[in-house]
């Protein structure tokens, strides 16, 4: 099973940003992580170890995992160590701002295999438009550092489809993440979500799927394979093992303040806030997920990714449609699996097959 452990701590809060984070809580780090090592513990010993299950990949993110000491994750790894799966992925996310080569070297030590930068753009503008807090340059020595301390996968967020964007912009964004010693890059559309800056303000994305296509194809043409509707991989051992579980729909323990769970087809969710989190790290809000659900989520999953569908969770009305499909040559059939071609037509087809 997978295991994400929760951050909700930022330097600054991004005008397009939905996570649950907080900028003016610094002062509850100590105690908030007294209260994940609590649940972390809880969560280990009544149903990793009670199930003798392993955990073959840990994400660290947020919020901005950086804003944490590298120290005081100490204790938390000291609690996963004893059921790590051998040469397991641990992955956390970093902010270039904070995460200096010494708490990139502290968590190198620490175990952590994986560096994700939420780097977004280096152009200025666009950093200042998006209410980022670094610059260009900080990014770009962020990644060198960690190539340097020698992580096995680096990992840059880009963000298109703000308004300005141009397919020439773009490419410059990511001939400056190619020229780095990245191993995966994810481009993400700006997605206006409730309770951001952004909110009420449509005019600042881009809706335009051919600007879509185009970045996907240039990417391509720099040798980076797209795995998933927002992620690319140099080589296949540079993907995201940790996301991949994800789409297939393994269990996962949810860890922090605001962190989402999944196993024993409940979806659990601890609170979001931080305080009362510490005061109870142990008040969990479950979700059942009925076999409907589960067969939703995979669907929509698993035509998002290079991962496919299994044919088998589908009936025979389902089937009918899939097979009208594979005619139409939207999806292929390989062995008892299904895979979309396309993967900006997967809720759509998704939709199509379950609707």
């Amino acid at each position: 099973m997978l295991l994400y452990i929760h951050i909700p701590f930022c330097d600054s809060k991004c005008f397009y940003c939905a996570f649950n984070s907080y900028t003016d809580r610094f002062h509850l780090k100590q105690q908030y992580m007294q209260a994940l090592k609590k649940q972390l513990k809880h969560e280990l010993q009544n149903y990793v170890e009670k199930n003798n299950k392993e955990i073959e990949t840990v994400f660290i993110g947020g919020g901005t995992p950086s804003t944490i000491k590298f120290h005081e994750y100490e204790e938390v790894f000291e609690l996963i160590k004893p059921y790590l799966k051998k040469d397991a992925e641990i992955t956390t996310e970093a902010n270039p701002n904070s995460a200096s080569f010494d708490w990139q070297k502290g968590m190198f030590d620490l175990g952590v295999t994986r560096i994700s930068f939420g780097v977004q753009s280096f152009h200025q503008d666009k950093l200042k438009f998006l209410g980022r807090s670094h610059n260009s340059k900080s990014a770009i020595k962020a990644i060198q550092n960690a190539n340097c301390i020698g992580f096995n996968g680096i990992n840059c967020d880009i963000i298109y489809g703000v308004q300005g964007d141009t397919l020439s912009s773009m490419k410059e964004d990511f001939d400056t993440a190619f020229s780095l010693p990245i191993t995966h890059l994810s481009a993400y559309s700006l997605t206006i979500e409730e309770g951001t800056k952004f909110f009420d303000r449509s005019s600042v994305k881009i809706d335009d799927e051919e600007l879509s296509k185009e970045i996907f194809d240039y990417i391509h043409t720099k040798g980076f394979t797209q795995y998933e509707i927002s992620n690319f991989a140099r080589a296949k051992e540079f993907e995201s093992k940790h996301n991949y579980g994800y789409w297939e729909h393994k269990e996962y323990l949810g860890i922090g303040a605001g962190a989402v769970g999944y196993y024993e087809n409940n979806r659990r969710y601890p609170t979001k806030s931080i305080e009362e989190y510490i005061e109870n790290p142990l008040n969990i809000e479950l979700e059942e997920l009925n076999l409907e659900d589960i067969k939703t989520e995979k669907t929509l999953l698993g035509f998002r990714c290079s991962n496919g569908v299994d044919l088998s969770i589908f009936n025979e009305k389902e089937l009918e449609k899939i097979e009208d499909l594979i005619e139409y040559e939207k999806i292929e059939k390989i062995d008892n699996r299904i895979y979309n071609k396309e993967f900006l037509l997967s809720d759509e087809l998704a939709l199509y097959i379950l609707g």
